[in-house]
């Protein structure tokens, strides 16, 4: 009796799991195991149909030697990882948007939920009037006044209206946003272009006024300041390997730094890629070296691992950082002659130059208000508040408050979120370019999986097109392992 009790709830149990398991079967098992099939193989969707029976042929590793060899895989590769250097921009975003959101006072009132929605009304009345045929001004107006309520709504609700603000764009929908991203890069009627013709015409007169600041005074003071933060990381990075609290493979993260940024600046003023590799690895080896070398004045010795997450955490924003002092230091001469015919606002999604920037700045916007913003406002409310007491006691200043007590204990949410983030960057580019872009201008938009999505669909090359996936696969299998490997171990350091 017991034992067919048992059956019988096994199979209950099991006819309620048959709906998840075989749509995990239909449309992530099977596409699994058939595009790995697949990847083997010369499989042509314009040969190999139920039209033309020509013979399907392995081709062991033919489509992965092939991959190595197309120049445009390594050009789409590099598209995808320049729009990943937007990633600590949306990070820094996030973390600004969510150490605004605590600071609001929280004190609560009846009257914010009524503020919104005359809001909400104010608003969705000059939609009305607009259609009507009213002014811009009286329209102009009712938004002011819009913009007036949702800030007094935001202050009385403790910050609740501007997180569902920030958060916004995360439910609206994908292609729907991307649209109006594209109407607002307009080059002729765009929003973005007419709002900035007056701006980059009062700034070329400012240029042209004190064009020497441009030519000599702003690369100096971005030399300076590219100097100060390259020797505070130096400095800052033997005194944590002095304290045992960095490692050897910490210390190689935090170099990166002062090095990629290195490299750019290299590069910019004409020297061989070999050249910049060779100076920037020189670089990073003796920083490295001279760094590890030191005898440890105090503490044990320390695993090689040891506070890698948060040097990893600290690049991920010192990188761009130093990499627009470098463009400011590669730039900033050539500013006085273009501002002498003028400056003209960019075709953003048009011009080669403008494709992936104008992306990128699409994309900041999503991201300053997205999950992240989330997870950084969680880890800020599990800060302890005996640790803020104690740096108040001791007389630390707001700067001394968020660099010794907040930024270590976000350093591993940070972490967490720059890896997350580098693999979906990976894994996406396609959602933005296909409705804004097409991939174009020159390909500058095609990033990896637009460039699966194109050799799979269009070409038709669907054995070529699972090999790139696969590719892509272990790229984002190996950061998931870097992921578990020590962020996990290392969460709470």
């Amino acid at each position: 009796m017991k034992a067919r009790t048992s059956r019988r709830r096994w199979l209950v149990g099991m006819a309620f799991l048959l709906p998840n398991f075989a749509g995990f079967c239909a449309f992530t098992l099977v596409p699994l195991v058939l595009s790995f099939v697949m990847a083997f193989t010369d499989w042509d969707i314009f040969r190999h149909n139920v039209f033309r029976h020509e013979a399907l042929h392995f081709v062991s590793f033919d489509n992965f030697t092939r991959l190595f060899n197309d120049r445009q895989f390594w050009r789409d590769l590099g598209n995808t990882f320049f729009l990943l250097l937007g990633l600590p921009f949306g990070i820094a975003g996030s973390l600004g948007a969510a150490l605004l959101l605590t600071r609001v006072g929280r004190r609560r009132c009846a009257m914010g939920p009524a503020l919104g929605v005359a809001a909400l009304i104010f608003m969705a009345s000059g939609l009305v009037l607009l259609r009507s045929g009213m002014a811009g001004d009286g329209l102009g107006l009712l938004f002011g006044m819009f913009a007036a309520a949702v800030l007094v709504a935001g202050v009385l609700t403790s910050g609740t209206v501007y997180r569902t603000l920030f958060y916004l764009p995360s439910f609206t929908a994908g292609v729907a946003t991307f649209v109006l991203w594209k109407k607002l890069y307009n080059p002729h009627s765009g929003p973005i272009n007419l709002a900035l013709v007056p701006v980059l015409n009062g700034l070329a007169a400012v240029v042209r006024a004190a064009s020497g600041i441009f030519t000599y005074g702003l690369p100096v003071v971005s030399s300076a300041l590219a100097l100060m933060l390259g020797f505070w990381q130096v400095r800052r990075l033997r005194r944590r390997w002095d304290d045992a609290e960095a490692g050897g493979a910490a210390i190689v993260a935090g170099a990166l730094g002062p090095t990629v940024p290195l490299v750019f600046l290299l590069t910019w003023y004409g020297v061989t890629i070999i050249m910049a590799a060779g100076a920037a690895t020189a670089g990073f080896g003796l920083l490295v070296v001279t760094t590890m070398r030191r005898r440890r004045q105090w503490g044990p010795v320390c695993a090689m691992d040891a506070g890698l997450g948060t040097e990893t955490a600290l690049s991920m924003v010192l990188i761009p950082l130093l990499m627009l002092l470098a463009a400011g230091i590669a730039l900033s001469p050539a500013v006085p002659e273009l501002a002498r015919v003028g400056f003209e606002p960019p075709n953003w999604l048009g011009d080669y130059g403008w494709a992936k920037p104008s992306l990128m700045i699409m994309a900041l916007w999503a991201a300053i208000g997205s999950n992240n913003m989330i997870l950084y406002l969680a880890a800020l409310s599990n800060i302890s508040p005996e640790l803020y007491e104690a740096a108040n006691m001791d007389g630390a200043s707001q700067g001394q408050r968020f660099w010794n007590v907040t930024w270590p204990q976000l350093a591993p949410t940070t972490f967490f979120i720059g890896v997350v983030g580098v693999i979906q960057g990976l894994q996406g580019g396609f959602e933005m370019a296909r409705p804004m872009t097409q991939g174009g201008p020159a390909g500058a938009t095609t990033t990896l999986s637009y460039f699966i999505f194109t050799e799979g669909f269009d070409t038709g090359r669907l054995g070529y097109a699972s090999a790139v996936a696969w590719f892509l696969f272990i790229l984002v299998f190996i950061l998931s392992l870097l992921n578990f490997r020590f962020f996990n171990r290392h969460a709470d350091e």
